[in-house]
Order: structure tokens, then sequence, then C-alpha cells
């Protein structure tokens, strides 16, 4: 793993929260973006080389929903970047971990991402995200 990538934070009203973390950051988001397979809206803000990733529910069965409905708002999951999500799968996976979605899938800001179990993780949803190398899925 090469560095936190982002820390993704569940919302409820992503406006709301995109006004205070601009306050809080002092920069205003760089980027919205909607991902259709996940159920959620984002926006990122960029602090140094990590970026905070706001998540908002677009629909009631998404996992942001069933999070929020369970935890609130707040943390949901932390994201290291890859150089290879592959490789990284399978070395996680000799380690013991509990992966998610064993094959990479599109994620937001045009990443291949993979998930581990929290149950493996004390408790905190890890996300690995890789640059998609077969470019824009948009």
């Amino acid at each position: 793993m090469r560095k936190i990538e982002h820390i993704g934070i569940a919302v409820r009203d992503l406006e709301k929260s995109n006004s205070l973390f601009a306050r809080l950051l002092g920069k205003e988001h760089f980027k919205k973006e909607v991902v259709e397979g996940e159920g959620v809206e984002t926006s990122f803000f960029l602090v140094g080389e990590t970026k905070v990733e706001l998540l908002q529910a677009t629909r009631e069965d998404s996992p942001i929903a069933k999070f929020i409905d369970r935890k609130s708002e707040g943390v949901h999951h932390i994201a290291f970047d890859v150089e290879d999500i592959h490789a990284e799968v399978d070395r996680l996976k000799a380690e013991g971990f509990e992966i998610l979605n064993e094959s990479p899938k599109l994620g937001a800001d045009n990443k291949l991402v993979v998930f581990l179990h929290p149950r493996t993780t004390n408790g905190v949803l890890v996300e690995l995200c890789q640059e998609n190398p077969e470019g824009s899925f948009q």
C-alpha cells in the first residue's frame, strides 16, 4: 500500500455537508460524481495528498443508506492506494483477510476498488483503490 487515498464519510445531505467541510477545510470541493452501481453521490475535497470523500445515498437500498440507518453519519471507510489491486487482494487473502468483492469493481474517481470485511480489520471497512488502467469508464 502506497498511501491513504481517501477517507469516506457517510452523510445525509451532501449539499449541507459540502458547506460544512468547505468551512472546516477552508476550500471548496473539487469534484462531484454519481456512482449508480453503488447508489451514491460523492463529493471530494483535497487535503494535502489525501482526499475526503463525502457520500450520500441516492437510493434506500444502497450501502450508505444502510450504514446511516445503523450507525448515523460518520466515517464509513478508509481507502488505500495500491499499485496492483489483484496482487494486493491475493496477498491479503493469504494473510487471512476476508475480501468482500474479490473482483475489482469500478468506483468513484476512476478507480478500481475492492473492500475488506470490517470483521477482519478491527471493525474498519477498508477499501483498496487502483487507478483504472483502462482509462475513464464514464
